[in-house]
């Protein structure tokens, strides 16, 4: 579990193939100073396992799925990418409650720049969408953000938008964010609750209730 509050920008320094997915070493000095085997540290907001370790590295694999589902499709050594440790149950919540596990990818549809912040416009997958709301928490590459605008609700891909403090700016990869670019989308692990037990409450709350004045089986009322 994280909060999605980055803890150090590193960077892929290894890809080795390991049947289907791919083996990474991601240089972190800051998160590694205190990891163990078996330890989860999120990379760019994908929950990974340490697999091994150096003094200023870690290693983790990266099953098909995961890969499928994010950003880490085809990554290369030279990627810098938000690292994260898994959060101590005696820390502070800074963020928001952040799984590590990746819904999707959305596209960077626009920069718009401030005096002190910039505000990215980021599609979002249809089925996504609902799960977005107005002034709700998000997780892009890993970073604990507030939705600062969202798409009316219709057919179709959607868009969020997120205003970046220069904080946010100076300590993650989203200041270097460009249009045509790739995000991991992660959305509130309430919503996606809700929307579950949703799916299974709709089609009984659809159902027509009985007529308490229709004949009974016998034929009389």
């Amino acid at each position: 579990m994280f909060t999605g509050i980055v803890e150090e920008v590193g960077e892929v320094t290894a890809v080795e193939p390991s049947g289907d997915g791919v083996r990474l070493t991601v240089q972190g000095p800051k998160v590694v100073s205190d990891a163990a085997h078996g330890d989860s540290i999120s990379v760019s907001g994908v929950c990974l396992t340490v697999v091994d370790q150096g003094a200023d590295w870690f290693t983790a694999d990266v099953m098909k799925q995961t890969l499928d589902m994010s950003t880490l499709q085809g990554v290369a050594p030279g990627r810098v990418v938000n690292l994260e440790r898994a959060t101590a149950a005696h820390g502070r919540l800074g963020g928001h409650i952040v799984q590590g596990h990746i819904d999707g990818t959305g596209e960077v549809l626009e920069v718009r720049p401030g005096e002190q912040w910039q505000v990215l416009r980021i599609s979002v997958p249809e089925a996504l969408a609902p799960l977005v709301v107005d002034k709700g928490s998000i997780a892009v590459d890993g970073v604990s953000l507030t939705v600062s605008a969202a798409s009316p609700a219709g057919p179709g891909e959607g868009w969020l938008e997120v205003s970046l403090i220069p904080e946010t700016l100076a300590a993650t990869t989203l200041g270097a964010r460009v249009p045509g670019d790739r995000v991991n989308l992660e959305t509130d692990i309430l919503a996606r609750h809700v929307q579950r037990l949703w799916s299974f409450a709709a089609p009984a709350a659809s159902a027509t209730p009985a007529d308490p004045s229709a004949p009974t089986e016998g034929g009389s009322k």
